[in-house]
């Protein structure tokens, strides 16, 4: 057991036992002969006391010296206990949300039996859906992206900084897009990287990594050849984002084998988003969205171009509007990326950020079919229908207004579908999408175009009440839509009969 768990687990019977005592921090502390804010430190965890003071400790809460020091809890909190000596507790990011391990323990402490059982029960829910650490942490972050609407002042002006520091010796000026040369001449001259773009093809069980980074004498970055000189240049533009920010704890693989910290996970996403500031300077992206978003009706050809004006994936351009228009047009979004394999029936999330409340359902995605209406969804159905795309050019790309059934909120989608490089039998497809409001209409001009496509959306076919007529994308029954149904007549019959006999 970690000295952190002991402290936590010490802290906790000493505050347990005071408040059970009645008394409040100031009394125990005086007659503790302890300042108040050091016996605050104790119950935190944070602290852990000398022998002579535990003595006295105990003597005033009227406990003996090794029940008050002793690491075994009551039977009725060995779920409390078991939670917190847990990996995903003792590493969860508790400090990057303004609050550490010994304030949770506070609450919990509160109601401490309660607090065990609903432990148990969190714990009993992360095991029926198989849940990892990583699967927290990840989670953790998309929420930390989410609190800041993810944009980062801090990165942005580091990319700023980079590009004036390196500017004259290699022909930056912030407003045009850098060029993958110069991003592998930088990395080589300044930082004295190796650049090997032969090796990881030649071995097979790597094939599916898009670089290796190697920590030796002279850093050394492997990167796979199959890859799109789009996807090398984010690479490359990503590697100096660790180095200039100087961020030491990193993934060394992309994608990452295992996540071993949050810290490791915040400086990838670190690292990424300065290659993406790099990639699509803050001051001339700007520009561009305001030229898009004044256009008087929807252009495919127009959000295309941003692709290649910047020469970056679909999944770089729309990550960047998701960084910047909430800061600087003050409108909500959501970016999603979905998977699906020629062969599945099944649609797959596996990238979100959701800043508009928009209604995904990624847990029970798992069981249930998303709905086939979604713009996600009908972009993958696309390459599939028109075959796979050879060029950036010819990548399904398309834009929809989506409107719930149910909750009649709308939104407005657009993005692409593509074939995976490296996996050719997985289709991706990204999109961007903005709750319509009130303001969306003065900053999106071509809202209202008619052309766009209106159409009706559900979250999953399971819970979809327009009938196999009305939507003949079904691809499941709405069994979970009529077990509600009849949940609520027996509801309404049992009133009805309690009405009956009173």
């Amino acid at each position: 057991m970690s000295q952190t768990l002991i402290n936590i687990i010490f802290g906790m019977k000493v505050r347990q036992s005071r408040v059970d005592a009645g008394m409040t921090l100031t009394e125990f502390a005086r007659q503790c002969e302890l300042s108040p804010s050091y016996v605050t430190e104790i119950e935190k965890g944070r602290k852990y006391p000398r022998a002579d003071k535990i003595m006295k400790m105990a003597e005033t809460l009227d406990k003996s010296y090794d029940d008050l020091v002793s690491i075994r809890l009551d039977p009725s909190l060995k779920y409390l206990e078991s939670t917190l000596s847990s990996a995903v507790i003792q590493r969860f990011p508790f400090e990057e949300f303004g609050v550490e391990p010994g304030d949770l323990i506070n609450l919990l402490t509160r109601q401490p039996d309660k607090a065990s059982a609903l432990l148990h029960a969190i714990l009993e829910l992360i095991r029926r859906f198989d849940l990892e650490e990583e699967d927290f942490l990840r989670a953790a972050l998309r929420s930390y992206q989410e609190i800041y609407e993810n944009y980062f002042p801090d990165i942005e002006e580091a990319a700023i900084h980079f590009t004036k520091e390196f500017g004259q010796q290699y022909a930056l000026n912030g407003e045009q897009p850098i060029q993958l040369s110069t991003l592998e001449t930088i990395l080589q001259e300044v930082y004295g990287y190796e650049i090997d773009d032969s090796t990881i093809t030649t071995i097979e069980s790597l094939n599916s990594y898009r670089s290796i980074f190697s920590q030796g004498k002279r850093p050394k970055l492997f990167i796979n050849s199959r890859l799109y000189s789009r996807q090398v240049k984010f690479i490359l533009a990503r590697e100096l984002g660790y180095q200039f920010l100087s961020l030491s704890e990193r993934s060394y693989t992309s994608p990452p084998e295992r996540i071993d910290s949050f810290a490791q996970l915040l400086n990838d996403f670190k690292a990424a988003y300065f290659g993406g500031a790099l990639l699509m300077p803050r001051k001339r992206f700007l520009q561009d969205l305001q030229t898009f978003f004044t256009l008087p009706s929807w252009d495919a050809k127009q959000f295309v171009n941003m692709l290649n004006i910047y020469n970056v994936t679909p999944e770089m351009l729309l990550y960047r509007f998701s960084e910047l228009i909430p800061q600087f047009f003050g409108v909500k979004l959501h970016f999603l990326r979905f998977h699906h394999t020629a062969a599945a029936t099944s649609y797959q999330l596996v990238k979100q950020l959701n800043m508009n409340q928009l209604l995904v359902p990624s847990g029970i995605g798992l069981f249930e079919h998303y709905c086939r209406r979604w713009l996600s969804v009908r972009l993958l159905q696309e390459i599939e229908i028109k075959g796979i795309p050879k060029n950036v050019d010819e990548m399904p790309v398309s834009v929809q207004m989506s409107e719930f059934l149910e909750s009649q909120d709308k939104f407005l989608c657009m993005g692409f579908s593509r074939q995976m490089v490296l996996n050719p039998e997985i289709r991706s497809s990204v999109i961007v999408g903005f709750r319509v409001d009130a303001n969306l209409k003065h900053t999106i001009q071509f809202m209202n175009d008619p052309e766009i496509p209106q159409v009706l959306i559900s979250e999953t076919c399971e819970r979809c009440p327009l009938t196999a007529d009305q939507c003949h994308l079904r691809a499941a029954d709405p069994t979970i839509l009529q077990a509600q149904r009849r949940k609520l007549e027996r509801k309404l019959a049992l009133n009805q009969l309690k009405e009956h006999y009173q």
